[in-house]
C-alpha cells in the first residue's frame, strides 16, 4: 500500500496539512499510522477526497440547513432566551444577518408536531446545556409568519398578501376545523381565515383568534413568530400608504401580543424598532434588543472563532483577514460581529472579494437620505466616505419619516439598518445612546461610493474631475465644476465654504481605492481643507483650499489666487512630504453660488 506525507494527502484534498494532521489525531483517516513524528496517510483514503457541505446561500429552512449545509451553531440562542423568558421579545437586526434562520429554528424547537424535531438538536449546542432546556422541546403550537416577501406598491396588494399569509399558516393547522374541543364559533373564524375570506378586520384579530383556538386544542399557550414585521413598513413609507399600515400593525399586534392569556411567547424580528408609532401601544411585556444591546449579541452574524472555523474547514484559514477587511467591523453589544451573507458568499465564491450585500436589498433609503441632507449632514456622510467617525445622537425607535423631517435621525437609521457601525458608545439618561459611527468595512464602503455617487449623479462627474485632477487642467475642472453645480444643486441659499468642501468630499470620494481622503487635518502651520495621498507609490498627492464669498462683487480669481497662497504659506504639503510624496498637485477654488474658479500649480 502507498503512503502519503500530510502534506501530499492535504495537496490532493485541498485542504491545509493541519487539518489533515487534526483528523489523524481524531481517527478520522482509516489506515493512517503515526511515522516518528509524522503521520503517514493511505493513498486509497486520500483518493475518497473529504466531501464538504455545501454553504447555505440563501437558506433559511433550519431543518434543510443543518441536515443538507454548513451550519453555524446559534442554538445557545435558546438558552438564553428561556434563562429570562421574555414575555414578547424584538430582536431588531440589519438585512441578511440571520433573522429569518434563527425565527424558523425556534420554530422547530419549541413547536409540538408529529414529527420527533428532537433530531435536529441533539447534535447542537442547546442539546448538551441539559434536561430542564431539552424539557421545551416539542412542547408549545406555533403561529409562524414571515413578512419579508411583503413588498408591494399598493396598501391593496399589501393587505391581500398579509391576508394569504394567515390563511397558509391556518391551513398549517388545519387540526382546528375539525377539532372537538373548538366550538361552532371557533370553527366558522378559522374557515374564514383558512379560505383567505376574512375582513380586515377580522384579520387583525386573526393572531388572537387562532392562538385562542390552539390553546383549546391542545391545552397550552401558543408561541407567535413575526419575521420580518416592519417590511411593509418601510413599503407603505416608500409607496404612501404608511397610516394605512401602522394602523393596521398596531391592531393586528395588539390582538395577538398584549395581554393574551393564551400566549406562551412572542417572538419579533425587524430593521427598526418603530415604537413611537405606537405599533406596540401598551405592550409593556416587550423586551427589545437592539444592535446596541448586549443579549443575545452573538447570535446575529458570525463571531470571529465563527469564521475561522467556517475558513479552515474548507481550507481558506490564511483570508481571515482579507475577510476581516471586507465584511467585519460591526459591533452588536460587546460582541465583534461579521456580515454572515457576505462571508458565505465569499467562500463560496472562491474567496473573491465582492460587496455581497448590496444586492440583497433595496438601497432606496439612501438616495432619501441624500435628498433630505443639509449641507452639515452632507459634510457629514463625506467625512464617512474618507474614513473618519461622527459623534452623533442615536435614538434606537428611529422611524422612516424622520429621515424627511429630521436630518439628524439619518445617522441612527444607517446605524440601524447597517451601513454604519459603532465605534464607542456613550450612554444618555433616556435609554438612548451617544456614538461615534463610521463606516465598517470595505464591503460597505464600496456600498457608500456607489449610492453615494449614483443617487446625486456625481459617478460621470467625478470620474470627469478625477482625469482633469490628474491633468492638472484647471480649466476643465472649473467647468465641470460649474456645469455640476448647475445642474445637481438645487438651491443655493444656505451655501456657505462647508457646503461647497462637504460636495467635493463627495466628489474624491471615487478616488478612494487609490487615494485616502483626509479632510481639515493639521499639517504644517494649519489645516489643509483636502489632501489626497497616494496609496500607490509613484502617484502625485493633492492639496485642495477653498474660499467662499456671497458678495456679488468679489473677484473669485483673486480668491482662488489666496486659496493657492495659502497652500504654500501655512507649509500644508508638510504631511505628503514627510510620507515620501515629492510630486504634488495643489489646487485653489474660489466658489460663489453656482459659480467656480480654479486655480493649480
Amino acid at each position: 500500500m502507498k503512503y502519503l506525507s500530510c502534506s501530499d494527502a492535504a495537496k490532493a484534498v485541498g485542504i491545509t496539512p493541519r487539518r489533515i494532521q487534526q483528523m489523524c489525531m481524531r481517527g478520522e483517516i482509516p489506515g493512517a499510522v503515526k511515522d516518528g513524528r509524522s503521520w503517514m496517510i493511505p493513498e486509497d483514503a486520500v483518493l475518497r477526497k473529504e466531501r464538504k457541505k455545501p454553504l447555505p446561500i440563501g437558506v433559511s429552512d433550519f431543518k434543510a440547513t443543518t441536515t443538507d449545509y454548513y451550519y453555524v451553531d446559534k442554538t445557545l440562542l435558546i438558552r438564553d432566551f428561556l434563562d429570562t423568558k421574555p414575555k414578547v421579545s424584538l430582536f431588531t437586526r440589519p438585512r441578511r444577518f440571520g433573522k429569518t434562520l434563527n425565527m424558523d429554528m425556534l420554530r422547530t424547537f419549541f413547536e409540538r408536531t408529529e414529527e420527533d424535531t428532537s433530531v435536529y438538536f441533539r447534535d447542537k449546542k442547546i442539546w448538551a446545556c441539559g434536561q430542564s432546556y431539552r424539557n421545551e422541546q416539542g412542547k408549545y403550537p406555533v403561529i409562524f409568519l414571515t413578512f419579508k416577501d411583503v413588498k408591494f406598491g399598493t396598501w391593496e396588494e399589501t393587505i391581500a398578501s398579509i391576508r394569504s399569509l394567515v390563511a397558509i399558516e391556518a391551513q398549517r393547522h388545519e387540526e382546528l376545523g375539525t377539532s372537538s374541543k373548538c366550538n361552532n364559533y371557533d370553527k366558522e373564524i378559522y374557515d374564514q381565515l383558512a379560505s383567505g375570506k376574512v375582513s380586515e378586520v377580522g384579520l387583525t384579530a386573526s393572531l388572537k383568534d387562532l392562538s385562542r383556538m390552539l390553546q383549546k386544542h391542545y391545552g397550552c399557550p401558543a408561541i407567535i413568530i413575526i419575521d420580518e414585521y416592519d417590511t411593509p413598513i418601510q413599503q407603505g413609507h416608500s409607496c404612501n400608504f404608511y397610516d394605512e399600515i401602522v394602523g393596521f400593525m398596531r391592531n393586528f399586534f395588539s390582538g395577538g401580543l398584549k395581554d393574551n392569556p393564551n400566549l406562551a411567547y412572542g417572538f419579533l424580528t425587524g430593521i427598526l424598532r418603530v415604537a413611537k408609532e405606537s405599533i406596540f401601544s401598551g405592550l409593556n411585556n416587550l423586551k427589545t434588543n437592539s444592535i446596541l444591546d448586549d443579549p443575545f449579541s452573538e447570535y446575529f452574524g458570525f463571531t470571529p472563532d465563527e469564521v475561522k472555523e467556517l475558513l479552515q474547514y474548507y481550507g481558506k484559514a490564511d483570508k481571515f483577514q482579507e475577510v476581516c477587511d471586507w465584511y467585519d467591523g460591526y459591533r452588536f453589544g460587546n460582541s465583534d460581529i461579521f456580515n454572515p451573507w457576505s462571508v458565505i458568499n465569499y467562500v463560496s465564491d472562491n474567496c473573491f472579494p465582492k460587496a455581497f450585500w448590496q444586492s440583497t436589498g433595496s438601497n432606496d433609503i439612501i438616495g432619501e437620505i441624500i435628498s433630505a441632507a443639509t449641507p452639515e449632514i452632507t459634510e457629514g456622510l463625506h467625512k464617512l466616505l474618507c474614513g473618519e467617525k461622527i459623534t452623533t445622537y442615536v435614538d434606537t425607535s428611529v422611524i422612516y419619516p424622520e429621515v424627511q423631517s429630521n436630518p439628524f435621525s439619518i445617522y441612527s437609521f444607517l446605524l440601524i439598518a447597517g451601513y454604519l457601525k459603532v465605534a464607542a458608545v456613550y450612554p444618555q439618561f433616556d435609554g438612548n445612546f451617544m456614538c461615534d459611527v463610521a463606516i465598517p468595512n470595505k464591503e460597505i464602503a464600496y456600498v457608500y461610493e456607489k449610492e453615494v455617487l449614483n443617487r446625486t449623479n456625481q459617478n460621470g462627474v467625478a470620474i470627469s474631475i478625477q482625469q482633469a485632477i490628474f491633468s492638472g487642467d484647471a480649466v476643465k475642472l472649473q467647468n465641470l465644476l460649474e456645469d455640476f453645480m448647475l445642474h445637481s444643486i438645487s438651491s443655493m441659499d444656505s451655501a456657505n465654504e462647508s457646503f461647497y468642501h462637504g460636495m467635493m468630499l463627495g466628489l474624491c470620494a471615487v478616488l478612494g481605492n487609490r487615494y485616502q481622503v483626509r479632510s481639515n487635518r493639521e499639517s504644517g502651520l494649519g489645516r489643509f481643507d483636502i489632501q489626497l495621498t497616494p496609496q500607490v507609490n509613484g502617484l502625485p498627492g493633492f492639496l485642495f483650499e477653498f474660499k467662499h464669498t456671497n458678495d456679488a462683487h468679489a473677484d473669485l480669481d483673486t480668491l482662488a489666487d489666496a486659496a493657492l497662497r495659502q497652500i504654500d504659506d501655512k507649509k500644508y504639503d508638510t504631511e505628503l512630504h514627510s510620507l515620501g510624496v515629492h510630486s504634488i498637485v495643489k489646487i485653489g477654488i474660489a466658489f460663489r453660488g453656482k459659480k467656480a474658479v480654479v486655480k493649480c500649480q
